[in-house]
């Protein structure tokens, strides 16, 4: 008992392991967790179900999945000098690189082989190394699923069924003894193409064009069709065993004789080395950190004129859910961006809480309470905010504009858009950009390489969204990052290696240096235009784009005073008296003559006609005013009458008449039924409180380490439970029960087991029936038996618990130690 025995299975080399080694499996593979294996056992047995063993390979990095690749064509068990020989070669084709090569596989298999095994895809000793079944099934080479290193089936399973005759022919052709047992005859022809002398020999009779169609199918796939009179090539190396029958028009080459002309390598070329991530460009990292800062400026100048355009009621929802094309191009078109652009800004405010819908029966898009709150925060508080909810966010922009599986549009906005790989994608990507000095732009192609390597079967996607999803995320995060202020001029930016290595607060203290102050002041000119040149403090901004509208930004933000836009101002509850008096106080040059006289005589109409509900009424002291508008053609789709010398009624609503009477030059005010003049104030509609949309989660979520703790001593109570050695009761007595199954024992000799395993303190095995009737069998160590229930600690469950008496099926002794 001194040696330690090889495990035979999987479940004996998880129960080898050691607590923390079972705890990095479960942190590896979180999916082995729920719900928590009841023992090791149940662990090794969802460890091998196929879902389970698909998840493990996806994020495998490309080496340690070449890794696997290789034991699945090796022999099972291979030993390990046999895994690294399918990796580096034979050594027969040695030149300089690959020398390299083999001397970096060599260097990078134990680590590799580590991973396989953390992860339980892999187990057993060094000489005895075995691919988990399942995985073995997944990458193995069959017809229907070539394997990914383009090998074939070996000469065993490619010659199953075939007729002893065809066998012996095949030996014949080949140049060996023949042999009536089909055994004998596939171990000669394997041995045949395992051995580089003879095959060499062998080859070297063979035609040139046969040599061709070799090449052709070496590195794979394997598989070819014939015809039923083959050319003579094919026909030389079919009657030899080289090319092996699969059905009447299709042959395959064997996996031994494949190894042999690829030098005995299972890939091409194997990537023990992770690419490595170029510069594209090396910046200033000052200069680096302004462009992001400016960048970060714009954003939230973006998102805030994107919310105020939305700020009265915004679009209404699709019946499937997201936003119109129609409605995003007027967003694009408001920002003065393309459409893909404007659906990020949309998604990103969506993301960060900021935007959701309504939920009126009319239900439509509007700003939430919490875009107020973000508003009043420090203008680096507000880019942290945006920056933090896109990292997590599983809602993909990119997506907007193409379709999903089944053909139909994707919107901004809409249900469809989730992916669960895009923050790890961003985040890696990210971190990708951090392994790089300051001011160091990446190469976006060795980027992407690097990606690849490290999850190369992440690259699939849903049906009509490409074939490679992960490189698409990455390229789009390099946009985003960029629109952001992630990045500046292609390089990471100190503020955003704060936000991933300290946090929020970190990054907030380096950018608000970097922005710029808001201005106090704009600067008038007699061309009824106001520049803005800077940023502004917000009463100034907001009352400023209620007085004029914006007609330029950039660096200098312009803005025009129209007679519409400071009818704007008066109906918000301006006087002419307070907006002289504002533009005095806010602008650093004279206010110009112009823009008084304007208005002056917006303000002198202003009022002149009021608007109330009859449906709706148009009253002015100038009869004259009235006559004029009931001339107008314009005016006959509101089908207006006069019900005196200074009111004329009309069927249209009181808004529609309003905004009917602007477009024909008059400045009208509505009134209230009190007959006062109704002021209204700009953006006021707001959804009722909503939290952010919860990203998507790709699979389980890591473990804590106090979950992975708890689990693993859950699963080793549950396996001592399951393993622990029980006494045989004597022949003949109450309590005999087969192998595996519940112990039975009547009610009598229950009650006295578990009182006289409480008084001595040991533990004894139970059968117990739960109040939902499923069984079970614990170990238990009874604590005190009254009132018809045991308190016991329960072994299995690793906890304190309370069992009732007349649910135990049946109670047996422990074996002695060492019985």
């Amino acid at each position: 008992m001194g040696t330690t025995t090889p495990p035979r299975t999987l479940a004996e080399a998880l129960r080898a392991r050691g607590d923390e080694s079972l705890a990095g499996l479960l942190r590896a593979r979180p999916d082995l967790l729920n719900p928590v294996p009841n023992d090791i056992t149940q662990l090794a047995t969802r460890a091998g179900t196929r879902a389970s063993v698909v998840r493990a390979l996806e994020h495998l990095d490309r080496f340690a999945l070449q890794t696997a690749e290789a034991l699945a064509v090796a022999p099972d068990p291979a030993p390990y000098a046999t895994l690294l020989s399918l990796l580096t070669g034979d050594g027969l084709d040695d030149g300089e690189q690959r020398d390299d090569v083999g001397a970096a596989v060599t260097a990078a298999l134990p680590g590799a082989l580590a991973t396989l095994r953390e992860q339980a895809l892999v187990w057993g000793e060094d000489e005895r190394l075995r691919l988990v079944r399942t995985a073995r099934e997944l990458l193995a080479p069959s017809p229907q699923h070539p394997s990914p290193t383009g090998l074939g089936p070996t000469v065993a399973e490619a010659t199953a069924g075939m007729s002893p005759g065809r066998l012996q022919e095949i030996l014949v052709a080949s140049g060996l003894p023949a042999t009536h047992d089909p055994v004998s005859a596939v171990a000669a022809l394997s041995s045949l193409f395992t051995d580089r002398t003879r095959m060499a020999e062998l080859l070297d009779t063979a035609p040139v064009e046969a040599l061709s169609v070799l090449d052709r199918l070496v590195w794979g796939p394997p598989y070819g069709e014939v015809t039923p009179n083959p050319t003579p090539p094919v026909k030389w190396l079919r009657d030899r065993g080289l090319l092996l029958p699969v059905s009447t028009r299709t042959v395959v080459l064997p996996r031994e004789a494949a190894l042999h002309l690829r030098a005995g390598r299972a890939h091409r070329v194997p990537e023990p080395v992770p690419p490595v991530v170029a510069a594209a460009a090396e910046r200033d990292p000052q200069a680096v950190d302004r462009a992001a800062a400016g960048q970060a400026f714009t954003a939230l100048s973006t998102v805030e004129e994107l919310l105020k355009l939305w700020n009265g009621g915004g679009p209404a929802i699709l019946r499937a859910g997201g936003l119109s094309v129609r409605e995003l191009k007027r967003v694009a078109a408001a920002l003065e961006v393309t459409e893909p652009i404007a659906a990020f800004w949309v998604e990103l405010a969506y993301a960060a809480g900021l935007l959701a819908t309504d939920g009126e029966s009319d239900e439509r898009y509007a700003p939430t309470p919490a875009y107020d709150e973000w508003l009043d925060l420090p203008a680096q508080d507000r880019w942290t905010h945006l920056a933090t909810a896109w990292l997590p966010a599983t809602r993909v922009p990119g997506l907007v504009g193409g379709q999903d599986a089944k053909g139909r549009a994707l919107s901004a906005l809409g249900p469809e858009l989730d992916r669960s790989a895009a923050p790890d994608v961003r985040r890696r990507v990210l971190a990708l950009f951090a392994e790089l000095p300051p001011g160091t732009a990446p190469d976006p192609e060795t980027l992407l390489r690097r990606l690849r390597w490290e999850r190369p079967l992440r690259g699939s996607s849903p049906a009509g969204e490409g074939t490679d999803l992960r490189s698409r995320l990455a390229l789009w995060t390099l946009n985003e990052a960029e629109l952001l202020g992630i990045t500046g001029r292609g390089a990471l930016s100190s503020q955003t290696r704060a936000l991933l290595n300290e946090g929020e607060e970190a990054a907030a203290a380096l950018l608000a240096p970097l922005l710029p102050e808001p201005l106090d002041h704009v600067l008038l000119q007699a061309d009824l235009t106001a520049v803005a040149p800077g940023p502004l403090e917000r009463p100034l901004a907001e009352t400023l784009s209620v007085l004029a509208d914006v007609e330029s930004k950039g660096g200098a933000t312009v803005y025009r005073f129209t007679p519409g836009s400071v009818r704007r101002a008066l109906d918000a509850g301006q006087a002419a008296a307070d907006l002289h008096a504002f533009l005095a106080a806010h602008s650093r040059t004279p206010v110009p003559q112009p823009l008084s006289y304007l208005i002056d005589d917006v303000a002198r109409r202003h009022g002149h006609l009021r608007i109330g509900a009859a449906s709706a009424y148009v009253r002015c002291d100038d009869e004259a005013v009235l006559n004029e508008i009931l001339a107008d053609r314009r005016s006959t789709g509101l089908r207006l009458r006069r019900l005196a010398p200074t009111v004329l009624a009309s069927q249209a609503d009181p808004g529609s008449l309003l905004e009917a009477l602007r477009e024909m030059g008059y400045a009208p005010a509505a009134e209230s039924a009190e007959g006062d003049v109704l002021i209204t104030r700009a953006g006021a509609r707001r959804t009722p409180p909503r939290t952010p949309p919860t990203p998507v989660p790709e699979g389980p979520p890591t473990p804590d380490e106090t979950l992975l703790g708890a689990a693993v001593r859950a699963i080793r109570a549950g396996d001592t439970a399951a393993t622990v050695v029980r006494k045989e009761p004597a022949e003949g007595a109450t309590g005999a029960h087969a192998s595996g199954s519940l112990p039975r024992t009547t009610s009598a000799e229950t009650l006295a087991t578990v009182q006289a395993a409480a008084m001595t303190g040991t533990a004894v095995w139970i059968g117990y029936v739960n109040a939902e009737g499923a069984a079970s069998q614990r170990v238990i160590a009874p604590v005190r038996v009254e009132g018809g229930f045991v308190t016991a600690y329960d072994h299995t469950a690793d906890e304190v618990r309370t069992f009732a008496l007349h649910r135990i099926t049946g109670v047996a002794e422990l074996a002695e130690d060492g019985t």
